[in-house]
């Protein structure tokens, strides 16, 4: 039985694609923590994200084959949180 550090692991083609889906569920979950502790509508966070109100349910839904990592750096940036990245050798 072959085991796997996360679900992307077990779920992609190499290691590389499980690392970038690993940073989208990271930044994913991060966004949604914050608007979340808005406690605001959905249309007036999503105002605030400068994004609609189905995209942002996209997001608090977790539909992460609808974000690329761009667009989720873009909107933690937007959301208030600093994305340090990491490169190890």
């Amino acid at each position: 039985m072959k085991s796997f550090a996360n679900v992307w692991e077990a779920l992609t083609d190499s290691p590389e694609e499980a690392a970038a889906m690993t940073a989208r569920a990271d930044l994913m979950l991060a966004v949604k923590r914050v608007v979340v502790g808005w406690e605001l509508t959905q249309a007036n966070a999503a105002r605030r994200l400068g994004i609609t109100q189905p995209r942002l349910n996209d997001l608090l839904k977790g539909r992460i084959d609808k974000f690329s990592l761009d667009t989720l750096l873009i909107l933690a940036g937007k959301a208030g949180l600093k994305v340090e990245i990491k490169i190890a050798a």
